[in-house]
């Protein structure tokens, strides 16, 4: 049995002021480009995998990439219109999260928007490196809660024609902090500040239990009380120069990663495959050895009368994969298994279910 449990899957229209960034990524347009595991800082709400963690690998989103072909490649397979540069915190390989830039401009061109998130108040130089190979939005993650140590550096990216914002997780025990924030952030060219709610995942749910953090319900991931802060501080910097948006995690984390998967499907779903209503790819198969496969697959073309294109055979799988309407039909008349398979709209393909359609 496949359980589906809902989601928050409607894509809200932009804010007034909000960051082009947000809406991008919340319309799925943007390729998210992890480019170093690297991290010092060590927050305890740090919600990265296990695998991520410290690592020297680049990943375009769920790809795993050691050359910049492939990030491109991943780019091009989602039609992204814009990418974020993540980690681990990128400007801890600063010659790499430059390079990443230049790489993607030339490579989608000069309106292919691009930002950059970090924790670390950079030393000047890399403003003009970042600004000069064509970064658009510059985010910081404030360490301590203040902008006192970035002050510097977020006047500087402003001057170099950067949009610069502050993303934060919206923590329920640093209300008093971050009201204080709105009225630092008042004096600085800051465009935007995004509140994220809270998560608990396996990463921290160690760290948010001694912080006695709970989830609000058993359908998110999110912290209790979060939410309730966040709508508080948007309400308080209505009248303040900059943007507040406050994401949550239901539609961080199912709105714009389905968005962006639904994206990624549409543009590269095979002619016998189809978009399911989860955003997952769907299919029906039979499976083959590699020695019968091509005999197979002949006999079925020329009985069924369908194009080639309809048919191909996995050799990593050992399926010969078709229509699930093909599928369905053969299942009424085969001795031999028929599948349903539903995988995920990824590089990797992941395969989420399979399901037998004949007794």
């Amino acid at each position: 049995m496949v359980v589906h449990l809902p989601m928050h899957t409607e894509i809200l229209p932009p804010e007034e002021c909000e960051a082009e960034g947000c809406v991008q990524c919340q319309e799925g347009r943007k390729l998210v480009l992890f480019v170093t595991g690297k991290c010092h800082w060590g927050c305890d709400y740090c919600p990265l995998s296990e695998n991520r963690r410290e690592s020297p690998d680049m990943f375009a989103n769920e790809r795993r990439c050691s050359t910049w072909e492939e990030v491109i490649e991943e780019g091009q397979a989602m039609k992204a219109t814009g990418t974020g540069i993540t980690g681990g915190d990128p400007m801890l390989d600063p010659e790499r999260s430059v390079e990443a830039v230049k790489q993607l401009k030339q490579a989608f061109g000069k309106e292919h928007h691009i930002h950059l998130y970090t924790s670390i108040p950079f030393k000047l130089e890399w403003v003009e490196k970042l600004a000069s190979a064509g970064l658009d939005e510059l985010r910081f993650h404030l360490l301590d809660g203040s902008t006192r140590q970035y002050e510097d550096v977020i006047e500087a990216s402003s001057d170099a024609g950067m949009n610069v914002g502050i993303e934060l997780p919206c923590e329920p025990d640093k209300e008093k902090s971050l009201f204080a924030l709105l009225d630092q952030l008042d004096t600085l060219p800051v465009q935007f500040l995004n509140l994220n709610e809270l998560e608990i995942t396996t990463g921290n749910q160690e760290n948010m239990d001694v912080r006695g953090f709970n989830l609000s319900s058993g359908l998110s991931a999110a912290a209790e009380g979060s939410f309730e802060l966040g709508l508080r501080l948007k309400e308080a910097a209505k009248e303040k120069s900059f943007h507040l948006k406050f994401c949550t995690a239901s539609y961080k984390d199912a709105g714009q990663l389905r968005a962006r998967f639904r994206r990624r499907a549409e543009a590269t779903l095979r002619p016998y495959e189809t978009l399911s209503e989860d955003d997952t790819i769907l299919f029906g198969a039979i499976p083959t050895e590699p020695e019968d496969a091509r005999d197979d697959m002949v006999e079925l073309q020329e009985t069924l009368q369908i194009s080639p294109s309809w048919l191909r055979y996995d050799a990593t799988a050992r399926r010969i994969e078709m229509p699930l309407s093909v599928a369905e039909d053969l299942a009424e008349i085969l001795s031999v298994a028929v599948q349903m398979i539903e995988v995920h709209p990824t590089h990797e393909r992941l395969e989420v279910s399979s399901v037998f359609l004949n007794p």
